[in-house]
């Protein structure tokens, strides 16, 4: 299977659909619809949770459980304080990135509807009369056109609504895929086309895959956490995404050499398994899928941690897409790297035996 044979038009079509909609932390559920009803034709049932992950299950009564998986939500804001005069000041809803937010539009999600806002910022003619004040969560601010505290409250916007970026999915030069909150609904997207291939190419797994699409990655794992304790797999691989390295002002010496356009990004790490992780790469290397390695220190920071340490210890490993700007409205990954990061966990998982035990003494 090449990788350049992967993505359809059905595909290309279900990825702008599922970027484009709002999956903020804590409210995934429209997008976890839109998720679950591109898988359906490609699994056996689905196991949903309390707080909105969701499971594609193949072969849900096999013993043996393999999990893939990424994560539903995107980082957003928090409506933290209205004042007087009608401008609203928030909070982080995830590793929101208060550099980036003066001067853009924003939705905020209401019981009414989205109210369209705009984060203000003092005019460059007004700020440079001595010091300039710098970007901080406390000098940020969204302005509705309103007037005053009782018109904001008027659109139904109150303290603790949920606020997003409206920018939207674009290719670029052809092979660029272009949006905010590709960290990580491709994710999501790259196992859901895992299954598709599986039910296409008419591939039987002798073990139950579990493709797992967490929510509340960006506030500490949680999504995972919870339903690790449901499924109790023995095995999960996790796809995430990590830095390129190679745009500026990035130091590679602490961050890595990582390059989009050059293949999907193996970790070292306690979290990572070494038997599994060598499994992974010596699939890689059998179907002449390029790749690149990356080393973690204490953590990866991924759901790799939470369903290596669940359960008294299941073997997991994580498998990137390397990314540039990432937690900003313009995450930028490279198609083949989508393409081979599909073909790598599909190998993977067609190349994993039955009952495998990852012993660490043998």
């Amino acid at each position: 299977m090449s990788a350049k044979t992967i993505l359809n038009d059905a595909s290309m079509a279900f990825l702008e659909k599922y970027l484009n909609n709002a999956s903020p932390t804590g409210y995934e559920s429209e997008g976890q619809k839109i998720w679950m009803e591109y898988l359906t034709p490609y699994v056996d049932t689905f196991i949903t949770d309390t707080y909105g992950t969701a499971v594609g299950v193949i072969n849900p009564d096999a013993p043996y459980k393999v999990v893939i998986e990424g994560h539903s939500d995107e980082i957003s804001w928090y409506v933290n304080y209205i004042s007087d005069n009608g401008l609203i000041y928030v909070i982080r809803n995830g590793g929101s990135d208060h550099m980036i937010a003066p001067s853009k539009r924003v939705n905020i999600h209401t019981k009414n509807g989205i109210v369209k806002g705009v984060f203000g910022w003092p005019a460059i003619h007004t700020r440079m009369r001595g010091k300039e004040e710098a970007v901080k969560i406390e000098t940020l601010f969204i302005d509705l056109g309103c007037n005053n505290k009782e018109e904001v409250e008027k659109l139904g916007v109150h303290v603790g609504c949920v606020i997003t970026y409206p920018d939207e999915f674009m290719v670029l030069n052809e092979n660029k895929f272009v949006c905010r909150a590709i960290d990580n609904r491709i994710g999501g997207f790259m196992i859901a086309e895992v299954a598709r291939l599986l039910k296409e190419n008419g591939k039987t797994l002798p073990f139950g895959l579990y493709i797992t699409n967490s929510v509340q990655e960006e506030v500490g794992l949680r999504g995972a956490e919870m339903i690790t304790k449901t499924i109790r797999p023995n095995v999960a691989i996790v796809t995430d995404v990590c830095h390129d390295s190679t745009t500026p002002m990035i130091d590679k010496k602490i961050e890595g050499d990582t390059q989009i356009g050059k293949g999907p990004v193996i970790t070292y790490a306690p979290a990572v398994q070494n038997k599994l992780r060598e499994l992974i790469v010596d699939t890689a290397e059998k179907n002449e899928i390029p790749f690149q390695r990356l080393a973690s220190s204490r953590v990866t920071g991924t759901d790799t941690d939470a369903f290596a340490y669940s359960n008294g210890g299941v073997a997991s490993a994580l498998i990137s897409l390397p990314l540039r700007y990432m937690h900003t409205t313009v995450e930028m990954v490279h198609k083949e790297d989508v393409e081979n990061v599909i073909k790598l966990i599909y190998e993977t998982l067609l190349n994993l035996e039955n009952g495998e035990t990852f012993s660490y003494f043998k």
